[in-house]
């Protein structure tokens, strides 16, 4: 087991008789399989975590295991995406991949990729109502119905089928709203400021065993920064997709993830913990983290929710292939440090 062990710093305390925050971000697993490394996507299924990358010509997802972060199964499909950016799970426990990245903007369709408990993967092909989009957000209603939320730093898109998902489709998708994230000051990921609004990646958390109108449950988003969970209703109705979009609209409440180099995965267990994963950039490994009552925080009576700014904060603007080109200049520059050190060690062999 490798045990990953980054310093955060504690979440602010309650004020008396206020709301018990949420846990800091606590040491987790690193991701030793190289397979992983570039981890975007996760969910948790019961005592089993599933994560995809997002990069590889096959439709696959992972199982790891919850303590060590070690491989022990897959899941796949005989399809090529595009660019596989997040995973969701369906009510009946299928896994949805979601190629549904597009970084220049130039997909015709995106598709979601379904690999069911048992039997033949299913293929849908979307198409967006205004023009190409970048995304890497996907959660999916206990109707079956798949939301995705681009990747915008200001006013990002919420995105559904217009209809029943053809196969392999294209089905039109509707604009159905938008997410205008607050400004946040926790410090981490490859963009800086700009980094603490821009969407990558979704989770929903699983319905708990024995519901009643009293449980209630989160959808949450997050940045290369921060996870952003937007309480659900506390009727007793499974949330369907509109339900999560009307969510989308609310007011949230922070969850700080500070130093992550590049968080794009997200999930939320039964028992209310988040799950934050990053991949590997800089030398440092890919790597799963946990805040435990994440979830009770954000659902607390006076939790500090934050009304979504009427328009987007002023912000600078970098094309989105930004973060995997700084990435890789990192490992280039680690590698070039090396080799001017080996040389220099062989120099000073060949004078004795």
């Amino acid at each position: 087991m490798s045990v990953l062990a980054l310093a955060a710093p504690a979440l602010a305390g309650p004020a008396p008789g206020g709301p018990v925050p949420a846990q800091a971000p606590g040491p987790g697993c690193t991701v030793d399989d190289d397979r992983l490394g570039e981890l975007s996507g996760l969910v948790a299924d019961g005592d089993q975590r599933w994560g995809i990358v997002d990069s590889g010509s096959r439709a696959v997802a992972y199982r790891i295991d919850a303590r060590t972060c070690a491989v022990t199964g897959t899941r796949a499909a005989p399809i090529d995406p595009a660019d596989v950016e997040d995973l969701a799970t369906g009510p009946d426990g299928a896994l949805w991949l979601a190629d549904i990245g597009d970084n220049a903007g130039r997909r015709d369709s995106v598709a979601l990729v379904v690999l069911p408990r048992s039997g033949p993967p299913r293929l849908h092909r979307l198409v967006y109502p205004d023009g190409p989009r970048d995304a890497e957000a996907l959660v999916v209603g206990d109707d079956g119905v798949p939301v995705i939320v681009t990747k915008a730093s200001g006013a990002a898109g919420v995105y559904r089928p217009s209809g029943p998902l053809a196969e392999p489709g294209p089905t039109p998708l509707v604009r159905a709203g938008q997410v205008v994230l607050p400004v946040s000051s926790t410090a981490g990921g490859p963009l800086g400021g700009i980094g603490t609004r821009t969407i990558t990646g979704a989770g929903l958390s699983p319905a708990p065993s024995g519901a009643s109108a009293g449980d209630r449950r989160v959808l949450a988003l997050r940045t290369y920064t921060d996870a952003w969970l937007f309480p659900l209703p506390a009727d007793g109705v499974p949330p369907d997709a509109d339900r999560l979009v009307a969510a989308l609209a609310g007011a949230p409440v922070a969850i700080p993830l500070p130093d992550e180099p590049q968080g794009e995965a997200v999930a939320l267990t039964a028992d209310g913990t988040l799950l934050s994963g990053s991949e590997a950039r800089g030398g440092r490994p890919a790597a799963i983290r946990t805040v435990p009552g994440a979830a009770a925080a954000a659902l607390a009576p006076g939790a500090a929710a934050q009304v979504q700014p009427a328009t987007p904060p002023p912000t600078r603007t970098f094309p989105p292939w930004l973060p995997a080109v700084l990435g890789g200049a990192a490992v280039v520059v680690l590698l070039l440090g090396a080799g001017v050190a080996m040389t220099l060690h062989g120099r000073r062999r060949a004078r004795r």
